[in-house]
């Protein structure tokens, strides 16, 4: 059950996060054509998965080591730290092929940092299987997510916390501002 909830609440992270980027770029406008913004989309997902599961396993490779027999373990495990490191890296990649010297992430910043708050969710509702639960606490707000240890439900505050500067950024693109000051990149063309 909580592995299902968890593949909802990611679908669900990448249909509104997607949702909001498309909202975002209508009342906004984009530097880029639609042809470069569909080679960035495409790459930054490619790298965003492949930096996911290669960081994922790094992280889990004594037991992968223990249970390289079984498929399933095999393709579950992922990083969110490594699908951002892994994105980025694309980006630039494809950024630098197409010779794309604007900034981009202005308009992907707040549909990211609210997906990745939605997905959250998902992780809180998967309990112990996903690997994301806090230490041991006794303060009254800890749960149990099945083994009888009380923790800090660290995925509900990393959720708020990506909800509150969601806001903050969204309130920042809402002022006049030039490309990239919402997410500065060096030796960018400033429009």
């Amino acid at each position: 059950m909580g592995a299902d909830l968890h593949m909802l609440f990611e679908t669900l992270a990448y249909v509104l996060g997607y949702q909001l980027y498309r909202r975002l770029r209508r009342s906004f406008g984009d530097p880029l054509s639609q042809d470069h913004r569909w080679w960035i989309i495409a790459t930054a997902a490619v790298g965003a998965v492949l930096g996911s599961k290669i960081l994922g396993c790094m992280e889990q490779a004594p037991e992968i080591v223990h249970q390289w027999r079984n498929p399933a373990y095999l393709v579950s495990g992922k990083s969110i730290v490594g699908g951002l490191v892994g994105g980025w890296m694309a980006v630039e990649w494809i950024k630098h092929r197409l010779g794309i010297t604007v900034s981009t992430g202005d308009l992907f910043a707040v549909p990211l940092a609210f997906g990745i708050a939605i997905g959250r969710v998902g992780c809180f509702l998967a309990g112990l299987s996903d690997q994301t639960y806090g230490i041991a606490t006794t303060l009254p707000w800890g749960v149990d997510f099945g083994d009888g240890v009380l923790r800090h439900p660290t995925q509900l505050y990393e959720m708020a916390f990506l909800m509150v500067f969601s806001l903050a950024l969204w309130m920042f693109l809402r002022q006049p501002h030039r490309n990239g000051d919402v997410v500065p990149r060096q030796n960018s063309v400033r429009l």
